[in-house]
């Protein structure tokens, strides 16, 4: 009898032990049992206890809103530069700059050689090809042209439509007024490109009076207009 009493005060106290270290832990955790139970191994497939749909359906919502915001950045990114690229295609040279930020007048261009038929002189003539200004003729990004130099002084740079930049070296006995003549090295280039026109051209600078060839030079050789060289027809 003495003995029963034992085990059952040892049992007991171990049980009520027990109850006591719990208590501390939820106190000291604030975890409840119904809580730790959720953390408990499922018994059927001795995993964790699966999450709930509801939770399942949210993490996937969200997923997808980010894959959309993901892509729609993308898709923003590739127009940007899709955008950049189109613009940095080559133009033509009339479509690249705004002329009309340019004071403009309408004159009729005519085109002329450095042959007899445009200067009465032959290639074994001195001045052969020697512009008003000293310079020698010249087609290229920056051409030699004539014009009445009260209107345009020598040295003034001219953008003319179709033709390209113009500079004025040279005057001509018909060249007064509202006419300019643009440098062509034949008479077959001058009926074949240009012939006889009326355009609008712009004034792009004002000549000081004078133009030395290493001012043409310099002006051919600036980088920023070499990417329009295939385009223009010399």
């Amino acid at each position: 009898m003495e003995i029963a009493k034992k085990l059952f005060r040892r049992i007991l106290m171990t049980g009520l032990f027990f109850v006591a270290l719990f208590t501390t832990f939820s106190t000291l955790s604030g975890v409840s049992a119904a809580e730790l139970s959720k953390w408990m191994p499922n018994e059927q497939h001795n995993l964790m206890r699966p999450i709930e749909p509801s939770t399942v359906e949210h993490i996937e919502k969200k997923e997808v809103s980010m894959h959309r915001k993901e892509l729609s950045f993308a898709e923003s990114q590739e127009t940007s530069i899709s955008h950049e690229v189109v613009e940095s295609e080559p133009v033509s040279l009339d479509e690249a700059i705004d002329w009309s930020q340019y004071p403009s007048s309408t004159v009729v261009a005519t085109g002329y050689t450095a042959g007899i038929e445009s200067t009465g002189k032959t290639p074994d003539h001195p001045a052969y090809g020697i512009t008003f200004s000293g310079v020698k003729v010249k087609r290229d990004l920056y051409s030699t042209i004539a014009a009445d130099i009260t209107k345009y002084p020598i040295g003034s740079i001219l953008y003319i439509p179709g033709y390209g930049y113009g500079v004025v070296a040279d005057t001509g006995s018909a060249i007064k007024g509202n006419k300019i003549d643009l440098y062509y090295e034949t008479v077959a280039d001058v009926f074949e490109n240009w012939g006889k026109r009326e355009v609008e051209v712009y004034l792009v600078k004002k000549g000081n009076g004078s133009l030395t060839e290493e001012d043409l030079v310099k002006l051919n050789e600036n980088e920023a207009v070499q990417v329009f060289r295939e385009q223009m027809s010399f």
